[in-house]
This record gives structure tokens, sequence and C-alpha cells, in this order.
């Protein structure tokens, strides 16, 4: 605490003085988004192939340990299904039982130009169905020539190395244009062994392979467009070091049209998009063996409508409805000669459905030029439902407790229907141009997904197949879920201007009613060895309250006719507790990033101390572990050797610290091999070197 309070009052105190000064305010567009720039991720883009890691600069953002290319991003504690992610406008579901084909793992890092933060107060436009918050992900926007131009054609290449776990990236892209046509493809490959820690060991079950094809088609004219868009990802393989299970197999094909249009009275943009997935969970690597098909298919369609309308100078109103439907089919072949795993298929989840229909509406309003409001109300119908199911083995018994619980589920009423209400209202007060401040209250609503209310198994091995925490713990579905409804209090204060220094803080606050935590009914020991054991739990609501503050500052050093130095950082605190008593699951300690950033003519310089705290509050229920505090140093340089070559050279952890992940869950992998004796924190990566070209034609 003393560490944070003093850095607080130093950023404070060495934002000049005259950046305070009154002076005839402009308000900037109203928005709540962070947009991480181009120029900002290109210089960590060749360090991983996960595109979640992009985001590990946010303060609002953490992410939960899963595979390679597979993170799952929290916002301010909140994370996974409670975070709305769009992906080019396609809106995905993870259809895995361990959410190993999270939304974000169709992302190539080296092909994302932009990605929209909407943490805290989300515009109604912009939520439903989440309680933590947004990201809005963009690939590159088609070009087009310009006029006169005749014919335009573009391309890039990437390239990536890295030396730990020996990852090796690389994308492609091509576009041919006139002035109202464009035609792009791009495709890239990503593949890594497992990594090392700290002290030269090997993490087990870390290592991954992966391929994304796309094509873009759009067209243009008279204030219109129109794109399409088709993608194509294959994963033949991803180890999940804190998962029972691991990824072999991963086919999604998804495809967008989307339609913007500016007219006489106001704006109108339009979007229907598809995905199906051909999901697999299995084994394949001597890192972690076993013996054990999972088989899912999941589908995402849907379609969203907005209009925008000037109705008075400095009003706009904003009006949109959306419909969203997911299908799931979830199915465990017999295993040949096993008596616990056949002779039957075991129906997880059978032909699962759960569809969204949404309308909303939202005012903008600019009184003056200090004060500007955002007023926003949406309603969600949401409905869920699946077919009756199927044990391994349908005869019951003491030995065979799924038999009984395939039973006790199809004789329920499988239907659920949620009337869900959303409400946004924000103000922002800008006295002068130095000076803004942004408060309100937020009503969000998540209704739970078909794995938490129909994952029905009560057997062991059934329920250490669900779950998506990286805990070793086993998990059961409750039909009887109320919808997560979440109450959010926030404000921010930001002082200062870019060229004289910047200063923000942003304290907030969130009351989770029916928050989807979990008890405890029964326990077992995993791999039946002695010395371990781990709780099974059935999904349950909750009330939570989690609250912190953020504080992000940039401030110059140094300024000079070619060359510049700044001082950035940020600093985060969250805590998190069940009303009940006890602390939430995966609440990320302490922590800051401390930057030194570098400019001079064609090259950019970055260095970085990002400092974690130990992490002592943990979910005791979950057997979540505690872990030591950390500092790591990060080293990044980027070359522009001409317009059309940039280089880019960086060191993560360039000292080699051996650490643990505060959020990595417990290494699965390391235990069943015999590596360690007990379900031990998952250890984060060792000295990483990467390097990478980008070049443009």
């Amino acid at each position: 605490m003393s560490c944070r309070s003093t850095l607080l009052a130093t950023a404070m105190s060495t934002l000049p003085l005259g950046a305070w000064a009154d002076e005839t305010p402009t308000l900037p567009p109203v928005s709540v988004t962070a947009p991480l720039p181009v120029d900002e991720t290109a210089i960590r883009k060749p360090a991983s192939g996960d595109a979640a890691r992009l985001l590990e600069t946010e303060p609002a953002v953490s992410l939960n340990g899963a595979g390679g290319i597979s993170s799952l991003p929290a916002l301010r504690g909140l994370a996974d299904d409670r975070v709305k992610i769009r992906v080019d406008g396609l809106e995905l579901t993870s259809a895995c039982a361990n959410h190993m084909n999270a939304p974000l793992s169709y992302v190539a890092p080296l092909s994302v130009a932009r990605i929209d933060v909407l943490a805290g107060l989300v515009p109604v436009s912009a939520g439903g169905d989440s309680i933590a918050g947004t990201l809005e992900v963009q690939s590159r926007a088609p070009i087009y020539a310009a006029p006169g131009e005749g014919q335009r054609q573009e391309g890039q290449l990437d390239l990536a190395l890295r030396s730990n776990g020996r990852g090796f990236g690389a994308g492609a892209s091509a576009s041919v244009a006139s002035e109202n046509f464009s035609l792009g493809l791009e495709g890239s490959i990503d593949h890594a062994e497992s990594y090392r820690d700290g002290h030269g060991d090997t993490v087990l079950d870390t290592l991954y392979r992966t391929t994304r094809q796309a094509l873009t088609a759009a067209a243009r004219g008279d204030g219109q467009e129109v794109i399409l868009r088709l993608t194509r990802q294959t994963v033949p393989y991803q180890g999940f070091p804190n998962q029972y299970m691991d990824m072999t197999g991963n086919d999604a094909l998804g495809a967008s049209l989307g339609y913007a249009g500016a007219f006489a009275w106001g704006r109108l943009a339009a979007r229907l998009y598809w995905q199906h997935t051909a999901h697999e969970m299995g084994f394949f690597s001597d890192e972690k063996t076993g013996m054990m098909p999972m088989l899912t298919s999941g589908r995402d369609a849907g379609y969203t409508l907005q209009a925008e309308l000037p109705v008075a100078p400095g009003h706009t109103l904003r009006v949109g409805q959306e419909f969203h439907h997911t299908a799931l089919d979830d199915r465990w072949p017999p295993v040949a000669g096993s008596m616990m795993m056949g002779p039957d298929t075991y129906i997880n989840v059978n032909d699962g459905r759960r569809s969204r229909l949404a309308l909303y509406s939202e005012w903008d309003a600019q009184w003056d030029a200090r004060w500007s409001t955002q007023i926003g109300l949406r309603g969600e119908k949401v409905r869920s439902d699946t077919s009756n199911v199927r044990a391994y083995n349908p005869m019951g018994g003491m030995m065979n407790p799924d038999a009984a619980a395939a039973t006790a589920f199809n004789t329920q009423d499988h239907s659920r229907s949620d009337d869900n209400l959303d409400l946004t209202a924000v103000a922002r007060y800008a006295p002068t141009n130095a000076a803004r401040y942004e408060f309100g209250y937020a009503r969000q609503t998540r209704s739970p997904n078909l794995y938490e209310r129909y994952s029905w198994g009560r057997g062991t091995m059934a329920t250490m197949m669900i779950g998506w925490y990286g805990d070793a713990n086993g998990y059961v579905g409750n039909p009887d879920l109320k919808p997560e409804v979440a109450h959010k209090l926030a404000a921010s204060a930001a002082w200062g201007r870019p060229e004289s220094g910047e200063f923000k803080l942003s304290p907030h606050l969130t009351y989770v009613e029916h928050f989807i935590d979990a008890d405890v009914i029964g326990s077992f020991q995993p791999f039946n060895r002695p010395g371990e054991t781990r709780a099974k739990l059935q999904f349950a609501n909750h009330d939570a309250r989690l609250y912190g503050v953020e504080a992000e500052w940039r401030l110059p050093v140094w300024q000079g006719a070619t060359s510049d130095t700044t001082f950035t950082g940020n600093l985060s605190w969250l805590r998190g507790r069940r009303t009940d008593g006890g602390d939430l699951y995966h609440i990320m300690p302490p922590r800051a990033l401390l930057a030194l950033e570098h400019t001079q003519a064609a090259w950019r310089h970055l260095l970085e101390w990002e400092l974690v705290a130990g992490k002592r509050r943990v979910d005791e229920q979950r057997h979540e572990p505690t872990t030591g505090g950390y500092g790591l140093v990060h080293f990044s340089s980027q070359y522009h050797w001409s317009p059309k070559v940039r280089l880019t050279l960086a060191v993560r952890n360039l000292f080699d610290k051996d650490y643990d992940l505060p959020l990595g869950g417990v290494n699965i992998a390391a235990y069943k091999s015999g590596v360690t004796s007990g379900l031990e924190s998952v250890a984060g990566s060792g000295r990483a070197v990467s390097a990478g070209i980008t070049l443009k034609f």
C-alpha cells in the first residue's frame, strides 16, 4: 500500500501546473471507449500468438490463464462470458465445456488493427448479456483506390520468431481495389512448443498450433458501404496445463455481411453473421496422456440493426434491435475396452439452444461546451432449452451416479425464459481543456450459459470435464439459475493534456445480484492419488460485491527537436467478495506497470517494469492457491527502416525471473505426469526473446 501511495503522490506532484490552468474548454465526442491504437500494439504483436496478450497493459484488464492462444480476459474481475466480445462484428460463444475456443482465440495478433475496451459504464448500444464490459476487435479495414488512381494494390508480410518455446508466427495479406470495390485475402500461422519457466524447466502442455484465413470483399458508393467477410480457423492441437483435457481439433467457419449508410435523416448500420465450430477434446502429447474423446458442435447466428438520428443540434438518438442464437451439441463417444466410458455415447448437451432478442434506445446530449450526458435503456428476452441426455451406461446403481442423474434431468422441464433490463446513465463535465470528469450508474444483466444451466453429470469423471476455471475442481449445472444483475457506480477524473502530462483516476463499485458462483456438493481425489482433494461444485446464485480503483499517467520527461522520452504507467487495485462471506475466484492482486518510452527519428524503445503483489486473498472452496509477488522487466525496440519495413526486437522477463501466474490456475499436467507431488500454480514464462519484421508492398 505504501508503495502505491508514493507512486500516486509522485505522479500527481510531477504534473505541470500549467496543465490545470483555466481556459476555454473543448469537449471531445461522447464516448467511453478506450482504443488501443495500432502504433501502441505493433511493438507487442510479435511476442505472442495470443491476441488477448495485446490487452496486458490495460489497467482494467486481467488475463485468466488457459492455452497458448486462449487466455480469458477479465474486466475489473469479471471474466469469460461476463465479457461481451465481438470479433469483426461476430458475437461468438465458447463451444466447449472448458471454454478452450474463447472468442479471442479466433484472432491472429498480427492482423489486429484495433481493440476497443469498454469497461464499467458501457453504453447499452454496445452491451447486452454481459455484466463486465465489451471488447470490440477489428481487423484491417478494406482499402480503396483514391479518385483517379485507377487500380490500387497492397500487400503485407509479418514474421515473428520467439525463443522460449521455439514459437513462430507468420501472416500475409494482399488486396486489390478500385475506387468503389475492394477484395482482400489474408492468412496466418502460429505455433509453439511448451515454454520454460525462470528455472529453465518446461511448463508441460503449453504447446499449440493454429492457422487462420480470411477473405474480405467490399463495395462503396453514395455514402454507403457493404462488407462481406469469410473466415476459417483450424487448430489441430492446443495444450491446457490447467485442464484435465486438451484441444485436439477446432475447425471454425464464419461469415458476416455488414452495411453502413449515411442519409439526410441520419445513419443506418446492419450486420448478419454466422459461425460453425467443430471442436474436439482429448489427448495428443506425451506431456499429458490419456484416452477420452469429447466432440462439440456449436453454431452462432444473428443480426444487428442500428439507426442514429440527429434529433436536434447536439442531441443524437440511437435505436437498435439485435438477435443472437446459439446451438450446441456436446457428446463424448465411448472408449473401446473401457467399462466406465461405454458402451454408449455420453450425451452432455443435446440440442442445446439459447436465443436473445434485444431492443434498445440511447440518447446522447451535448448540453453546452462543458456538460454532456448519455442515457440508454435496453430490454432482452433470453430463452434457453435442451433435449434429453444419456450416460455412458444407462444402468443405475451406486457405481454409476450419472445414470440416476440423467434420469432425474430428463424428467425436468428444461425450457427457461428470462426478461432482462439494462440501463446506463452517464454525465461528463469538462470545465477546461485540461480537466475532464465522468460519473454515472449502470445496470447490466447476463443470463446463464448452456453449460451453467444444463451440465447434469454427478459422477466424479463427468464433473471433472466441466469448468473453465483451471482449478481442477468438478462442476454440475443448475437449470434454476437466475440471471446475474450488476449494479455499477463508476467515476473518472482526468487532468492534463498529452503535450504537458496527463493523469487519470477511476474508482468503481459493482454489486451483483444472483452472481453465478458455486456451492460444494462433494469432493474427490484427482487421479485417485492421496494428498490432494478437490471439490465437486454446483453452480449457484450468490450476491457479490467488487470494488477498486485504477490510475493511469503519461508524463513527458524530455522533449527535443528529434526525440522525446515519456514516463507512462498505471496502477490497479481490486477486491471481490461474496456478501455471505468468502473471496471471489481469480481476482487480480494489486499491480503496477511503469514504463519509459523513448522515440528518436525511426526508433522507438520501451522499457517496462511490471510489479504484481502476492495473491493472498483466494477462493477457499475452490482450493485456489496463493502466489508470491514478483517484478518483471521487459524491453522492446522497434525500427522503421522505411515506410514499408518495420523491425521489432523484444525481451520479456529480461532477468529470467521465476514466478507463478496469479490467475493461471493449477498445473494438472505436471501433477498427472508426476513432475510435481501436488497441484501447484502454473509457472509464468522465463526469459523470452522475440523478433519480428513487417514488410509492406
